[in-house]
C-alpha cells in the first residue's frame, strides 16, 4: 500500500486511468464468483534511530535490584 513510501524521486500522481487499468487487471484475475475481490496486504514496521548524548545509556550488567524470576512469579502465567 505503501502509506509511507521512503523512495525520493518517485511519481507522486496516481493517474486515474492507471488505478482503473490495475483494478481491471486484478479483478479479471482475482475476482470470486460473488463479485467480491480478495485482497492481502503485507505489513512491515520499522523502527530507526541515531544515538545522541541526551538518550539514556544501559545500566550496567548485573546491576539490576529485582531478578526477572521475582517479577515472572508476581506478574507470570498461572500455567
Amino acid at each position: 500500500m505503501g502509506e509511507t513510501n521512503a523512495l525520493l524521486q518517485r511519481n507522486t500522481i496516481l493517474k486515474r486511468e492507471t488505478a482503473l487499468a490495475t483494478a481491471a487487471i486484478y479483478d479479471s484475475m482475482f475476482a470470486a464468483e460473488d463479485g467480491t475481490i480478495p485482497a492481502t496486504f503485507q505489513v512491515i514496521y520499522m523502527t530507526g534511530w541515531r544515538d545522541h548524548p541526551s538518550q539514556q545509556r544501559a545500566k550496567r550488567r548485573g546491576s539490576a535490584t529485582v531478578s526477572f524470576q521475582d517479577i515472572q512469579k508476581q506478574f507470570g502465567s498461572e500455567d
